[in-house]
């Protein structure tokens, strides 16, 4: 998959680079609007990740001429955490998903997977680890033979995980992709969600497939048999 980083900060820009070149990405970066402009034009790309705030050309006013010009190239934008009205004048004028600074760069792969995903007509639909089976159409959850009754927040929290087995995720980001506000240092919200859905997806001598990381946060097991359709 071919990306371009429009991003003025070299220090961001250079984390995304090799977070992105390390997962297969072939990634070209550039530090300002214009140049941007220039690359999007001319250049043939499967994602386009665009700072809002650069040098020269904006990232709002790039987009909004990439798609006047018909470009339907899938655009992720990088805000500010504050500027809501920039996230939303960027998703009217067509970008296709937004992540706010500072950010984690595995998050950013997977909304690139994404867009790219929805771009090119594919959905994701099964989840699945070992002989638990999520639908994410019907919103089914199975162990085995037995049907799992999840309120609708344990099953966004189960699928956060699930889409990235492995891979720990601190209290704070969970609590902000999940529920979708910042985190409160006091707060177990997290802790007693986690322990609820843990015990309804994990039957009597079942393996406990969500993991606590001392301190950090959790993960969901990676299992041999997990697969994606």
């Amino acid at each position: 998959m071919r990306v371009l980083v429009v991003e003025d900060q070299e220090k961001i820009a250079g984390l995304v680079r090799k977070g992105l070149e390390e997962q297969g990405f072939t990634v070209e970066v550039v530090f300002d609007g214009d140049e941007g402009y220039f690359r999007a034009q001319t250049e043939s790309y499967d994602v386009i990740v665009l700072d809002i705030m650069l040098p020269g050309r904006d990232g709002l006013s790039i987009l909004r001429n990439l798609r006047e010009q018909k470009n339907s190239v899938p655009v992720i934008l990088l805000t500010a955490r504050s500027e809501l009205n920039e996230r939303l004048e960027g998703l009217n004028v067509g970008a296709d998903d937004y992540i706010t600074k500072p950010f984690y760069v595995e998050e950013l792969i997977a909304r690139i997977h994404a867009v790219s995903r929805r771009a090119s007509g594919e959905t994701l639909s099964i989840l699945q680890a070992g002989d638990l089976v999520v639908n994410l159409i019907t919103r089914e959850v199975r162990r085995g033979d037995s049907e799992i009754e999840l309120t609708t927040r344990e099953f966004s929290l189960l699928e956060y995980l699930m889409r990235s087995p492995g891979r720990v995720f601190p209290r704070t980001q969970i609590l902000e992709h999940v529920w979708g506000y910042d985190f409160d240092p006091s707060s177990n919200l997290v802790d007693v969600n986690i322990q609820r859905l843990r015990k309804k997806i994990t039957p009597p001598d079942a393996e406990a497939l969500i993991e606590t990381v001392r301190g950090v946060g959790y993960r969901f097991k990676q299992v041999a048999e997990r697969r994606e359709t």
